[in-house]
């Protein structure tokens, strides 16, 4: 279209062509050099300039993705005494750990994020607690390094345990910021929160993460959720654990209001469809959370193969197109 345009501009008036050409070099140029004082995302004629329009630009495209990455390792040999994580995350980061961090200042904290105070340092989020915890410990995360961090409650605290439910506090918060400060204008989710389950003298779950909040720069937060695969070529459960702790298990989960009705995720399960038992499993399903279609059976289901509920929204796994609307609609 443009080269169009200026062929016939040409052929309309040679000078009123050169007219416009040299209006835009001029006016580019200006932009360039920064005549008009307007920031452009370019190399300018100092490298402080340099740096403050690579700063606003990385600032404009906010990255949307998650940098951050936890879990626990040999959670059924975690206590109170002994607690291992394992970080990946895609920037230098910080992990602050909270043991015994109050419940309901906790989520005071999460609605002053919403509202006023942004959480995005670990000072800042002790603020919001009013220091409302009873140890804190720090590590530094390099990037892409999956090291395992060990942490402890000090034994001169002499905590056996954190009460009966409903508790108070929470045996561990783990706090996951980013170190540098650029990188918080850079990416959309400046920290996540994961509130971790201990087993103690009271209840002895077994250890693992009950909540996962990911804080973003604009004021939201946003609760990450679990997603639930197909099981029907999973393992066997091991041998070790009788029927009856399962039972008593399952009844603790029950009063800390832990056990759902769609059952624990399974990791290492089938990667196949469900329906055609050939492709790989890349469609999660919304709202029901199950991770069971490939791409060519995810277009023919409006209701989840797995619990029959009506399927409102759907997302790949591996970045794969959405299916086709027209055939969503005609099956």
């Amino acid at each position: 279209m443009a080269a169009v345009f200026l062929v016939t501009l040409y052929e309309y008036s040679p000078l009123f062509y050169i007219a416009v050409v040299f209006t835009c070099f001029i006016v580019t140029t200006g932009l360039v050099l920064g005549w008009f004082g307007w920031d452009v995302p370019v190399i300018l004629r100092n490298s402080e300039e340099t740096q403050f329009s690579t700063r606003a630009f990385k600032k404009q495209m906010r990255q949307v993705k998650n940098p951050f990455g936890l879990e626990i390792t040999n959670s059924s040999a975690a206590s109170l005494a002994s607690m291992t994580l394992t970080t990946d995350c895609l920037e230098d980061s910080r992990l602050t750990c909270y043991w015994g961090c109050s419940v309901q200042k906790l989520y005071e904290a999460l609605q002053k994020h919403a509202y006023s105070f942004r959480i995005s340092t670990p000072q800042a989020l002790e603020e919001a607690l009013y220091s409302d915890y009873l140890h804190r410990e720090q590590y530094f995360i390099k990037k892409h390094s999956k090291e395992e961090i060990y942490c402890q409650l000090p034994s001169d605290t002499e905590i056996e345990d954190f009460g009966p439910v409903p508790r108070s506090r929470y045996p561990l918060v783990a706090l996951l910021t980013l170190a540098d400060e650029d990188d918080r204008e850079i990416y959309d989710i400046i920290s996540m929160v994961s509130v971790i389950h201990i087993p103690d003298k009271t209840y002895k779950l077994p250890c693992r993460i009950l909540y996962q909040y990911l804080i973003l720069a604009q004021g939201q937060f946003y609760d990450l959720k679990q997603l639930f695969m197909s099981a029907n070529n999973s393992p066997p459960p091991s041998g070790d654990e009788s029927p009856e702790d399962r039972s008593v298990e399952q009844s603790l989960l029950e009063k800390v209001g832990l056990a759902g009705s769609d059952g624990d995720p399974v990791e290492e399960s089938s990667r196949d469809c469900v329906v055609c038992q050939n492709g790989g499993v890349n469609w999660v399903l919304l709202p029901c959370r199950h991770a069971c279609l490939c791409d060519s059976c995810v277009r023919y289901f409006k209701q989840c193969p797995m619990c029959r509920q009506f399927v409102q929204e759907s997302f790949a796994l591996c970045g794969q197109k959405e299916p086709d609307k027209d055939l969503l609609e005609t099956s």
